[in-house]
């Protein structure tokens, strides 16, 4: 089974979408599998972290934006804005796919894990995340 889900974003940054994730699982009906996650862009990415101390992503962001700074000479992808190129190498740098088991009808994730959408552009909109349900 195949669905796709649409998390809206309005910025930079780490975007928890677990709870949506968790509605798609229910409705497959699959006790027992697999669900694996694609994002279907260049510019974001996709991210199991933890979920309870903000400050974890925070950290997180604040060190990928320090590794990958925006306005560097040596860009020549700059059509789209400064924050174009870096969000590319950020994907690059990070995951565009997840996989997740799923036992017991509900993701396998650990008691401080969330499913993240990884959001490398300033302003977004909506993104696109294939999820496969497999046995």
């Amino acid at each position: 089974m195949i669905t796709t889900l649409n998390i809206a974003v309005k910025k930079q940054g780490l975007h928890a979408f677990t709870p949506q994730l968790a509605r798609a699982v229910a409705a497959s009906a699959i006790d027992e599998g697999l669900c694996t996650l694609f994002i279907q862009h260049t510019s974001a990415s996709l991210l199991i972290q933890e979920n309870y101390d903000p400050s974890a992503k925070h950290d997180l962001e604040s060190w990928l934006n320090r590794l990958v700074p925006e306005n560097d000479a040596l860009y020549t992808h700059t059509l789209e804005g400064a924050d174009d190129m870096p969000a590319h190498i950020k994907a690059a740098l990070t995951a565009t796919s997840v996989a997740i088991p799923i036992i017991d009808g509900a993701l396998a994730l650990g008691t401080w894990q969330g499913v993240y959408l990884w959001e490398h552009r300033h302003h977004a909109g909506s993104r696109k995340v294939i999820v496969h349900f497999g046995h």
